[in-house]
Order: C-alpha cells, then structure tokens, then sequence
C-alpha cells in the first residue's frame, strides 16, 4: 500500500477545489483512492481498532459520542504503514498547503466508524477547540478520508456553510442545529474542511451501512499538536520515518524556529538568540 502516496502520481488540478475550500471553507476530491484501495484501507482500519482495544486504548468515548456505536481509532500513525502513506498523499498536502502555507504541522490523525443508531456529537470547529476567538484566519484543516459513500443517512458529517467566516461564539446563532447540512462524496473521496467550520458527526440512521472516515487534522507550525508524536509513535515507527515527515510531526530538532509567514529564521540554530 506504499502507492498510496508515491511521488510521481500523476499530477491534478485543483484550482477549483482550492479556491472552492478559500471561499466555502470546503472542498470535495473525488477518486482519490480507487474502489481496491479503499477496500484494503479499510481492512486495516478495522485491525487497528481491534489492536487498539487489546492495547487499552477505548475505541468508545463518551465525552464524544452517546453510545459505542460510534467506533474511534486513535493514534492511526503507529498502527499502521497505511495510515502514513495517506497522511502525506499528495494531493492532501497540496490542499492543507493551499489553505495554511508551505510549513504546517500534522496534528492528529483518527478514525470514526458510524455504525447503525450511532448518535452525533457536540457542535464545534476545531480551530475553536485550541484556539481563543476572534478566529481570524484558517490555523487549521481536517483532510477527511471517505472509505465508504458518505450521506446523511448513513452518518455523513454535518457542517454549517458560511461558519468558517464566523469570528467569535457570540456569531454562533441559536439556531446552529438548523442550519447543518451533510457533505456528500462517494467513497475513494476526500473532504477538506477549513478548521473554523462549524460541524459534528451525523447520526447513522441505516440499518446496514457503516461509514468509516479518517480525520487528518493539520495545523499552522506554531500551534502545539494535539498528540505528542514522540510519546505515540514507537522508536521503530519514527526511526521509519523520512526527515520531511519528521519535521511535519513535530519530532525535528529545531521545532519552531524555522519559516514564520515566508520569513526564513536565519537565526534557526539558536533559536533567535544571540
């Protein structure tokens, strides 16, 4: 599966999609993964899930979600070589780079199963989540990986259109839950949200349809991660990294001090001080 993110993939325009994400705060790319890859990704997502509970690691949260219908994988980086093909896909970069700039972190890379009866969760936008208002700008992206066809019956995520424009919770209307509408892609596909959309999990009201999404969750350098890469990822799972993929998860020596705005740190070495 290291295809998945080979380097000399056939180039794409995605002039559309990107000024589609800059004015929306969203995009969909279709086929990104063919039918057979999806189906290989998703056999390992549900692998990781079992490896995770045997680790201790609950695949329920009740702080998220309100019943165990809802399947969450965490830590996707250490469980599998697939996990970090896509996370690096490039088309998935050219986006967040469109929307952040050259130099970003990955933040987080989780798994949600909606199952049959799954329930939703919490509105919020995750720039929101780590962030105080007023949100000015995007500091984040979700890149979400759609390994089934996602709707609103089956438990498509549910986003606010024209929210990522909104700049302190006093914006936030009453009438939030109203105004939620389910993204739409057919599987192989890949969503890519503005961080300061305002969005939750759909709820699963199939019968017989599981919808598995991965959430790549990137972010402006200077924010701190929400997972401590050099505490989740095995000494083996880092050593197996490439230096640019070291960089993005945080796990170089230099950290922030490198590309602020286009403005290169001359001084990166010592960090500014002389």
């Amino acid at each position: 599966m290291a295809t998945l993110a080979r380097a000399d993939a056939p180039p794409r325009d995605l002039c559309a999609e990107k000024q589609q994400l800059a004015e929306e705060g969203f995009c969909v790319v279709p086929d990104v993964l063919p039918l057979g890859e999806v189906a290989e990704v998703v056999r390992r997502l549900y692998r990781a899930a079992e490896a995770s509970e045997r680790n201790g690691v609950a695949t329920y949260m009740p702080i998220l979600d309100p019943n165990a219908a809802n399947v969450r994988v965490f830590y996707l980086l250490e469980h599998d070589e697939v996990f970090r093909d896509l996370i690096r896909h490039p088309l998935a970069v050219e986006l967040v780079q469109a929307l952040l700039g050259q130099e970003f972190l990955i933040s987080n890379f989780t798994a949600n199963i909606a199952r049959p009866g799954s329930g939703s969760m919490f509105l919020h936008s995750d720039q929101s989540l780590v962030v105080p208002e007023p949100w000015l700008e995007p500091w984040a992206i979700n890149i979400i990986w759609c390994l089934s066809d996602v709707h609103f019956e089956n438990g498509g995520t549910l986003h606010i259109k024209g929210s990522h424009r909104w700049r302190t919770r006093a914006d936030v209307p009453d009438n939030a839950q109203d105004l939620l509408q389910s993204f739409v892609a057919p599987a192989g596909s890949i969503v890519a949200m503005d961080g300061r959309m305002w969005h939750t999990s759909g709820a699963n009201i199939t019968e017989d349809e599981e919808r598995p999404l991965l959430f790549g969750y990137y972010t402006k350098p200077f924010l701190r991660p929400q997972v401590n890469w050099n505490v989740a990822l095995s000494h083996e799972t880092q050593a197996s990294l490439d230096e640019r993929m070291q960089i993005w998860l945080g796990l170089g020596l230099t950290a922030n001090t490198g590309i602020v705005d286009g403005h290169v740190n001359r001084q990166s070495g010592n960090g500014g001080r002389s």
